[in-house]
């Protein structure tokens, strides 16, 4: 099977790693809470993209909550060298599993002690501040107050490099005032792609661009001429997606996730997947 070495890799803080890597957000139960329905076939499929590559996994601690890093710990503790794990935090879920703002200081530090904690770590590679002043996408606010409460956790050690998630220009422009921006993870799909500008500012600045959503998230992309398109190409609708996101600019990272091992290795054979120029203009018409 092609390996994902094709794909390249791009620097994420401090650290080189693969442009395919793996979100466990999928990993937890119905909804992205309570805990899976088959235990050993999410830690078989961590341990599975590790033996394939990865070298990224996105993860959040309100993900279950606290099922998907604890799931990461048993597979993969003791971490092997170079693995890059990257959080988020922002939010919380209660009870019913409701998504809640999260993002006083003390609940930003909470939060980072918990991602420790259920992660076995005594320090995180990566954390992103998830804005949530709207749910559905980024909306303006100012998050100085967010992003100095990080700054303080990276002083104290427990954070090495800090993202943002959900944020719009302005806003990674005023973090970025205040602290080094590791990286952004705002949706970015073949079919949504509000952030063109965002990303060529952030290539520029050779600042990593992390799509969540890029196969479309919980109603995945669904295209007759991309169905059509995998076909000719002789790959799967989902490797086109990945594909295209791979050539669309060098410093984009992906995570896309999955269950099921069979789709992890679709998704990281699709490094391997060039798009020649009929291919790249069929799908510029399926985006705008």
């Amino acid at each position: 099977m092609t390996t994902i070495d094709q794909a390249g890799s791009y620097r994420l803080g401090s650290r080189e790693v693969r442009r395919l890597g793996y979100g466990a957000m999928q990993l937890a139960g119905p909804g992205v809470f309570g805990p899976p329905p088959d235990r050993d076939a999410a830690l078989a499929v961590l341990r599975e993209a590790l033996l394939l590559g990865v070298d990224h996994i996105d993860t959040s601690d309100f993900y279950g909550p606290h099922v998907t890093n604890q799931l990461i710990r048993a597979a993969l503790h003791p971490y092997r060298e170079g693995l890059t794990i990257v959080t988020k935090i922002g939010a919380r879920r209660d009870e019913q599993g409701n998504w809640l703002l999260a993002d006083s200081p003390q609940e930003l530090e909470q939060a980072v002690h918990d991602n420790l904690r259920n992660l076995g770590l005594e320090r995180l590679d990566v954390v992103n501040f998830r804005a949530m002043f709207d749910v559905h996408g980024p909306a303006e606010g100012s998050i100085a107050a967010q992003v100095e409460a990080l700054a303080g956790l990276r002083e104290r050690g427990l954070v090495k490099h800090i993202g943002l998630s959900n944020v719009t220009m302005a806003q990674l422009e005023e973090a970025q005032r205040i602290v080094p921006v590791a990286c952004v993870q705002n949706m970015y799909n073949l079919v949504h792609r509000q952030d063109d500008a965002m990303i060529d500012a952030l290539a520029r600045q050779g600042i990593a661009y992390v799509p969540f959503f890029p196969l479309g998230g919980f109603s995945p992309l669904q295209s007759d001429s991309l169905s059509v398109l995998a076909r000719r190409l002789g790959a799967t609708p989902m490797q086109v997606a990945i594909a295209w996101l791979l050539q669309r600019s060098p410093n984009i990272l992906l995570i896309p996730g999955t269950k099921s091992i069979t789709h992890l290795r679709e998704n990281l054979a699709a490094g391997s997947l060039v798009l020649d120029e009929e291919a790249l203009a069929a799908l510029e018409k399926i985006g705008r």
